[in-house]
């Protein structure tokens, strides 16, 4: 069974031989926090689409404010937590009141590893190499003994481990250098592709795979498969995978309500779904009180999530013994009481329908693939050919930090991945047009 006082760690990754004798007001979580916060990554989170297309007039929310909201809610669920297991494991050492500070770090760093526009974009890196013209590469770098799986099922966390452990050129060892617990916390699939099954699901490329194993090791992590490896999940991942399904859900619903693509009724009945029959009248009449119809809808959804932290800190805490086994691998979201999960399911399914494929989404979606799918064909093609002149051309906008001339070819695809990867939605629109002819630099 995984122990607490192992699994909270300060330990920093690329930093374990230094010792710090100074006193600092911030624990070890605040400053990895405070890292991320002030970081490049981060701050292009706010021009990476989320759902919609990002704001004209109304505005709704980026990859940015998404973090920050999940990073919200994954501190009051990791708040409530640890002070629960304070009660019940008081004579542990264990940092039980830091979980909602790490929780909270490692929820702001869920999404940096996803790609410009939206999902869709991790579909595009996918698609590139398993249907479109990236196929060709199979051949030779599976003869290197590189790992095929980690291109077709391209996965934006296993990206975000990876952006936050690789040691990049004139970048120091360690990455962002984090706390052990951070980074355990944000692996969602703590397992190779090789295990992946087709999809985009898995927690590390094979570039990241004995960093992420010592780590692991480290904290006591239960190892489930050697080859190809797989662990159990940290257990404050599933606190920050909960706190992103709250979120993403409900702002998803308030979004579709601003920008008119579901009517103000509509979104009225699903929030007021999550609430008991006691809870519902009170509701109704504190939304008397209001008359702006936004307001209405931030008022619901601020009880609906208030109402989900609850739930799923309560779902933590009855199945903790299982999670600290291994054997409790379900989100968290899955077991909450029965009229909320069917409250949480009926937005879902409505978002499916109604939001999801709404004609605005649908053409960031036809957008990306094109983007990225040439960009990813241009740039494989020039490190493929780099004597080139073109290519040459083309080389030379790839920073210095990504590994594009390699000798061999994961690596160097790799560097095309994070090049293309971090790209913002604006950025790489540019970039498209530039290459193309369509657009010129401003003299």
């Amino acid at each position: 069974m995984m122990d607490w006082q192992r699994l909270l760690s300060s330990k920093r990754f690329g930093l374990e031989g230094y010792y710090d004798e100074k006193k600092h007001e911030r624990t070890e979580y605040q400053r990895d926090y405070d890292r991320l916060i002030f970081s490049s990554p981060f701050r292009r989170l706010q021009n990476k689409t989320q759902v919609f297309p990002l704001p004209g007039s109304i505005f709704v929310h980026n990859r940015l404010t998404h973090s920050l909201e999940v990073a919200s809610v994954g501190r009051s669920l990791g708040e409530n937590i640890g002070r629960e297991l304070r009660k019940r494991h008081n004579e542990s050492e264990a940092h039980f009141e830091e979980i909602g500070a790490i929780v909270s770090a490692a929820c702001l760093a869920h999404d940096l590893g996803n790609p410009p526009f939206g999902h869709s974009g991790e579909k595009a890196i996918s698609t590139f190499f398993s249907e479109g013209k990236g196929q060709r590469l199979k051949a030779e770098i599976e003869q290197e003994g590189g790992r095929w799986a980690d291109f077709t099922c391209f996965e934006g966390n296993a990206n975000a481990v990876r952006l936050l452990m690789h040691q990049f050129r004139g970048r120091r060892k360690g990455g962002f250098a984090l706390t052990y617990t951070t980074l355990a916390s944000i692996v969602k699939y703590p397992f190779s592709s090789e295990l992946s099954g087709g999809k985009n699901k898995f927690g590390f490329f094979a570039s990241e795979e004995k960093d992420y194993s010592l780590i692991a090791n480290e904290l006591g992590i239960r190892c489930e498969n050697e080859k190809p490896l797989k662990f159990a999940r940290h257990p404050l991942a599933f606190l920050v995978e909960a706190a992103d399904d709250v979120c993403y859900q409900i702002m998803d619903i308030e979004d579709a309500h601003k920008l008119h693509l579901i009517s103000q009724n509509k979104a009225v009945e699903l929030l007021m779904g999550f609430f008991d029959e006691q809870s519902k009248p009170q509701k109704h009449e504190t939304l008397k009180l209001v008359n702006d119809e936004n307001e209405q809808i931030a008022y619901l959804r601020s009880g609906v999530i208030g109402l989900l932290i609850g739930e799923c800190a309560d779902v933590f805490l009855r199945n903790e013994e299982d999670i600290l086994r291994g054997a409790y691998t379900k989100p968290l979201i899955d077991n909450i009481s029965e009229y909320a999960l069917q409250a949480y399911q009926s937005c879902s399914s409505f978002a499916r329908r109604n939001i999801y494929r709404a004609k605005d989404v649908l053409d960031i979606e036809l957008a990306g693939h094109r983007i990225i799918g040439f960009l990813l064909e241009k740039f494989t093609d020039a490190i493929q050919n780099p004597s080139h002149v073109y290519s040459k051309l083309l080389l030379e906008r790839i920073p210095e930090q990504f590994d594009a001339d390699s000798p061999l070819t994961y690596p160097k695809i790799q560097s095309v991945i994070d090049y293309v990867s971090g790209m913002t939605d604006v950025y790489a629109l540019d970039l498209y047009r530039k290459i193309t002819g369509m657009g010129l630099p401003a003299i």
